[in-house]
């Protein structure tokens, strides 16, 4: 306890403040302290597990000046949701001091939890400092920055609640920890090499002690082309050298990785600059607190191995967000070494599994996967993966969101409730890239990534974090699941809903709600654009170019428009293997495979044997809408991609393919016919395009005349079937590509429409939960009930 004696005087007023949002983990209470110790304020401040509270008592000018404060000066890392103000008696009241109180626990919606904090300026100054007591300490931090999230295992947030629990502080440590003048006051994560965690480095038998002398030795065995294993904030990262071919191509197949790019963890912004081009947009994103991974485009002669990002002109970039990343990309003092200026960074696991973050799992996994381990004991109660994100005309887009933004909450207050607080609902999200989205009636909170629902393990860690965030929230009293009957997250959502209701939503439906929910504009009529890969429709076939009329009964839609379907040959097989979709979409237009089509030729004459006769009788040929198979049709007729390693390659490459005859003349018109139905045809799409390859038209200039015809057609659709609505929103993974998603909005926005796109979560499966969860809220608040679609 902290206290500052002050006179009180008769004509004193006393109030109460109650604060919700993300207050605690940031500083909040020692801003609350300084602030009213300023103001000459008597009373105090504490945390409960809802929010933080304040009593105040002082002249009214000086609380009308603190209660403007409490919201304009907050700390940066604050997000204030509410600011309750009450009179109450000063009888009974304060002695003339102000003090932090121990925090209590309450009856009530959880208060926010804080994601994690990238290691702030003036700590890493103090890292590097040899004259402070934290000089080259892994685990410095201050109530500014640090770990949150992971490190949290209940609620009010206080160091017994946390995985430092068991690190008691030294008295220098306990000193600043209680002094309101130092930046330390009240940071729950403190400590210093005297009462700290450890870190050490093992490799096999082998292990090595003391944080420099494991630190040169992670450096040694990186250069010598090692894969390391090094514990992180939310679980263990893979690194090697980002320029030794063999390192990276080790590291490619101990994941069984396929092609999919890896990303980079560089030193600074300078040596940032050496690898991508960044403008002043991306420089912020990179050094913003949350430090996630930016996708930019790659310099023509970046120093990596061709091996990194194999096909891809981007390379994800991220800049050190723990002290320990700054410290193994920095000189060792005494050591003849050089440290590197940039390491391949990837999580600790296999394909199609989840990060490996405890003990006792990198015991198991780790072995297969990395030559050595640069460890510590400070445990990880919360897996979470590094976000990942475009920056798209100065905004982010969000591609993954977890560490440094989950579990920031999204508000459901203002978003068509008008007042009434919603019920607890569990969202369990889709089957790729799974995230879940868990409400506590009026904010919705959107977990870290999960990842592919191909695994048992990854079951096993999506039902370890629905229990670890429920536990700290509240239970859900019901469930939304997606519509495929097919999807693990529906199977478990129906196992696990007993007696409460579980609502499930169509797949195209939960991303256009997602979309309206970040933008806080439920209740808004919209036309959604959601462009995917593959999602069960209504009618039970494959969709996935949906044109879907919402209107201010957010839980119901019509489907206005959508992509002509074709058969998707083979399901999943079809998936992987563009070559297929391009035969589906020749077949569909009436045209013969020829043999001088790229993907009759990457064909076999056997696989061209099956194929036709599934085609010629439907066998395993489900209709499909899918505009993300359209891409990869394309793809493969241009001769981009016949075969993928990973998911989005075909269109990933397409874009790019496009993107390079940005400054060409004018590509040939390609055209997407539009019925007066809203369907849309690529038939003549596709007989215009094998036709320009045949008389010598380069695939880049289709490339890009393809994608600006997509636009065209949304436009053109959207136009068709909105009537007086003028709001559109563009959703869905398909809207990962910048290149369509600027051309789609130039076009809508000529047509005088309001265009929403992704900012907050993204728009591929990563943000299916929170739109799933906003439609269970509103149906259980409509007397009709729902969800309800029209196919």
């Amino acid at each position: 306890m902290t206290n500052t004696s002050l006179q009180l005087r008769s004509d004193d007023v006393r109030y109460r403040f109650t604060v919700t949002g993300v207050v605690q983990g940031v500083g909040f209470r020692p801003f609350v302290h300084r602030m009213a110790t300023e103001l000459g304020l008597a009373g105090f401040v504490g945390n409960d597990s809802s929010a933080v509270f304040v009593e105040v008592q002082g002249p009214t000018a000086k609380i009308d000046a603190f209660a403007r404060r409490l919201r304009v000066d907050a700390p940066p890392l604050a997000a204030i949701s509410t600011i309750s103000k009450v009179l109450i008696d000063t009888d009974g009241g304060c002695s003339g001091d102000f003090h932090i109180v121990a925090s209590e626990t309450v009856d009530g919606a959880a208060t926010a939890i804080p994601p994690d904090i990238a290691v702030c300026d003036d700590c890493v100054a103090e890292l590097f400092n040899p004259r402070d007591l934290r000089y080259r300490h892994p685990f410095v931090t201050c109530t500014n920055c640090g770990p949150r999230f992971t490190i949290i295992r209940e609620l009010p947030y206080d160091r017994p609640a946390t995985t430092m629990a068991d690190f008691a502080m030294c008295v220098s440590c306990a000193a600043e920890y209680h002094d309101p003048a130092n930046r330390r006051f009240h940071a729950q994560p403190v400590a210093c090499p005297n009462c700290g965690p450890a870190l050490w480095f093992s490799s096999g038998p082998n292990r090595i002690d003391g944080s420099d002398a494991a630190l040169a030795a992670t450096q040694r065995a990186l250069i010598d082309g090692a894969v390391v294993a090094i514990k992180g904030v939310g679980g263990y990262h893979l690194g090697c050298a980002v320029d030794d071919d063999a390192a990276v191509g080790a590291l490619r197949a101990r994941k069984t990785r396929g092609g999919k790019p890896f990303a980079i963890l560089v030193a600074d912004l300078d040596v940032a600059r050496r690898y991508a081009d960044i403008d002043a947009d991306a420089a912020a994103v990179l050094c913003s607190p949350a430090r996630p991974i930016v996708l930019l485009r790659r310099r023509p002669y970046a120093p990596i191995s061709d091996v990194v990002a194999p096909g891809s002109p981007l390379i994800g970039l991220m800049l050190p967000y723990s002290p320990v990343h700054h410290l193994l990309l920095a000189t060792i003092p005494g050591m003849q070494l050089r440290a590197p200026e940039a390491l391949v960074l990837t999580s600790a696991n296999r394909s199609d599994e989840p990060i490996c973050f405890t003990d006792d799992d990198a015991a198991q996994r780790l072995p297969a996967l990395c030559d050595a381990v640069l460890d510590h004991d400070r445990p990880i109660h919360v897996p979470c993966d590094d976000s990942v994100v475009r920056v798209v005309d100065g905004r982010e887009l969000p591609i993954r969101r977890s560490r440094g933004y989950a579990p920031l909450p999204i508000d459901l207050g203002s978003l068509g409730l008008h007042g009434s607080d919603g019920p607890t609902v569990l969202a369990v999200g889709g089957e790729l890239k799974n995230t879940f989205c868990l409400t506590d009636g009026t904010r919705a909170f959107c977990s870290g990534h999960i990842g592919d629902m191909a695994s048992l393990e990854t079951l096993r860690a999506f039902e370890r974090a629905v229990e670890q965030l429920s536990g700290m929230r509240k239970q859900p009293e019901r469930l939304a699941a997606d519509l495929h009957p097919g999807y693990q997250t529906r199977s478990w959502a129906e196992r696990h809903a007993g007696d409460r209701p579980l609502d499930l939503v169509q797949h195209h439906h939960a991303h256009v709600v997602s979309l309206l929910a970040e933008h806080g504009r439920l209740g808004e009529p919209i036309i959604g654009v959601a462009f995917d890969g593959t999602g069960y429709g209504s009618d039970g076939t494959v969709w996935g170019g949906e044109i879907l009329s919402v209107g201010s009964d957010a839980h119901r839609f019509a489907r206005v428009g959508h992509l002509k379907a074709v058969p998707l040959p083979g399901g999943d097989a079809a998936v992987r293997n563009p070559w297929r979709m391009a035969l589906s979409h020749l077949w569909a237009a009436g045209i013969e495979w020829g043999d001088d089509l790229a993907p009759v030729a990457a064909a076999t004459p056997a696989e061209l044997r099956l194929l036709r006769s599934a085609l010629a009788s439907g066998a395993g040929c489900v209709p499909c809408s899918s505009m993300g198979r359209l891409f990869d049709a394309v793809a493969a007729l241009l001769g981009v991609r016949h075969r993928i390693s990973y998911e989005g390659q075909a269109a990933i490459e397409l874009e790019a393919l496009a993107e390079s005859v940005a400054d060409s003349p004018p590509a040939p018109a390609l055209r997407l016919t539009v019925g007066g139905d809203g369907v849309i045809d690529a038939a003549d799409l596709v007989t215009s395009m094998v036709s320009a390859l045949r008389s010598g038209t380069e695939p880049a200039v289709l490339a890009a005349a393809f994608h600006e015809a997509v636009a065209v057609a949304v436009a053109e659709v959207v136009t068709l079937v909105a009537g007086p609505v003028r709001l559109v929103g563009l959703t869905g993974g398909v809207f990962q590509n910048i290149l369509l998603l600027r051309a789609c909005r130039r076009r809508l926005q000529e047509a005088r429409f309001t265009v929403l796109t992704h900012h907050l979560v993204p728009p591929n499966d990563g943000g299916l939960a929170l739109g799933q969860a906003a439609v269970s809220v509103l149906t259980a608040l409509d007397p009709h009930n729902g969800p309800v679609g029209e196919g």
